[in-house]
């Protein structure tokens, strides 16, 4: 068995959200200062890097991230390549995958991968994501997960009925996913968010297994 990191490394350079803090790692004792260890600090929002979205981020009331089930983030998954033609993930473009019915994971290798955008430390606007009746096509389908090769699963400036349609409906979101290099295909998925209580979000360490 073949274990795939997904996972992008945090690290100052990382491309972020606009208006939103980054990230800073910041050495706080250092050993060739006299100190008896190195350590350090991290200051960034949980929606940094490769990160899983509680349904909380955008709906009152509901689950945050230690609260989600642990059955969703872990278990078989399929990696579906997007034509680079589609600039937006829709329910037809969807339907074009031709999936097996039994999906209940679901990454997106769209053109997010093919022009390395998370790999660029400059916000990438003309990102790919799905739209509303995407997330709705989701929904129907009775997927459990879904996740995406940039930092948002909804389109930059859309509203945001895509994350509530998937969030009410309490389907995890997995975003800032590298996907460069892995095939479309089937998978094991082993997706890890950190447990922080009451969070809205949390960065995560996602890998296949193939």
């Amino acid at each position: 068995m073949k274990l795939i990191d997904i996972t992008l490394s945090l690290h100052e350079g990382i491309p972020s959200w606009p208006g939103g803090p980054g990230f800073k790692l910041t050495q706080v004792s250092d050993i060739e200062r006299g100190d008896p260890c190195n350590g350090s600090r991290i200051d960034c929002d949980v929606h940094i890097g490769t990160h899983v979205d509680a349904p909380w981020h955008f709906v009152k009331g509901a689950e945050t991230i230690e609260q989600l089930e642990m059955e969703k983030l872990i278990g078989p998954c399929r990696v579906a390549r997007v034509p680079d033609c589609e600039p937006k993930v829709t329910k037809t473009v969807l339907e074009s995958l031709n999936l097996p019915g039994n999906v209940k994971r679901l990454l997106l290798k769209t053109r997010n991968s093919s022009v390395r955008a998370l790999q660029n430390r400059q916000f990438y606007q003309e990102f790919v994501a799905l739209t509303e009746d995407g997330a709705q096509w989701v929904v129907d389908r009775g997927i459990d997960l879904i996740g995406i090769d940039y930092l948002s699963i909804q389109l930059f400036q859309d509203k945001a009925k895509t994350h509530n349609v998937l969030l009410e409906a309490k389907v995890v979101i997995v975003e800032g996913l590298y996907l460069v290099d892995v095939p479309q295909g089937e998978y094991e998925l082993i997706c890890l968010p950190m447990k922080l209580a009451g969070s809205d979000g949390a960065p995560a360490r996602v890998v296949l297994r193939h």
